[in-house]
């Protein structure tokens, strides 16, 4: 069941509708930073530069680390920030799955604005910490990387999961559901950690994660039909 719904969703990756979401969600993020990188340099020139006058030395030492601090940065958030922005747009893929694959059930009831935000800003805040966790375990070869296929496993498959079912069911119902299949769900929670390790299709790992927990979903509304799913009625 997993790995078919992981399979759907893989092969889903370049159409036209995830890739109009990936598009976005990465060409604002590289905005942000720019804008980020603008922002800073603007500071740091109206601020610090006069102070710093008499020291041009210290001037450039200061430039030279404040580009290598946002670089590593860069390199450290920009999965994690292409996740929030791509957050907004998730309900678009859901939609594309859902009209393609599962046009009998219905549409799901899409997130509104200010909870789609919300929910994406803490879900954001927990990959950033989990991540950080596994980070200062890095001088643990081994464990480390245990540590964050199991943290990112566990976060990933159950927020993704429990977006997918809301768009059905209440928080409750989700949660219910979630309880009732943890195994499946952290096992597509693994799948989509292994894809936001590998660089650069990380960029891809949110549309990845709701396509495939879309089809999971699907998949267990029709193994448990006498669960109150809301779905296909």
């Amino acid at each position: 069941m997993v790995i078919a719904s992981a399979r759907l969703a893989a092969s889903e990756l370049l159409q036209p509708a995830f890739r109009r979401v990936l598009l976005k969600s990465v060409g604002l993020t590289i905005l942000l930073f720019i804008g980020t990188w603008i922002g800073l340099d603007a500071a740091f020139s109206t601020f610090l530069a006069p102070v710093l006058g008499p020291w041009p030395w210290v001037t450039t030492a200061v430039l030279w680390l404040m580009s290598a601090g946002l670089l590593v940065g860069a390199g450290f958030l920009l999965a994690p920030v292409t996740a929030l922005i791509a957050g907004l747009f998730l309900d678009d893929v859901a939609d594309h799955v859902e009209q393609v694959h599962y046009r009998a059930d219905g549409r799901g009831v899409a997130t509104p604005a200010l909870p789609a935000v919300l929910y994406s800003i803490r879900f954001t805040a927990l990959v950033i910490v989990a991540n950080l966790v596994a980070l200062l375990l890095v001088l643990l070869p081994g464990i480390n990387v245990v540590i964050f296929f199991l943290v990112n496993g566990y976060l990933l498959g159950r927020e993704y999961f429990m977006f997918a079912a809301m768009r059905f069911v209440s928080e409750a119902e989700a949660n219910a559901l979630r309880r009732a299949n943890s195994t499946h769900i952290l096992l597509a929670g693994f799948v989509i950690a292994g894809f936001m390790a590998v660089p650069v299709l990380n960029l891809a790992t949110p549309v990845f994660a709701a396509a495939l927990m879309v089809h999971l979903n699907k998949a267990i509304a029709r193994r448990c039909p006498d669960r109150e799913t809301g779905q296909g009625t």
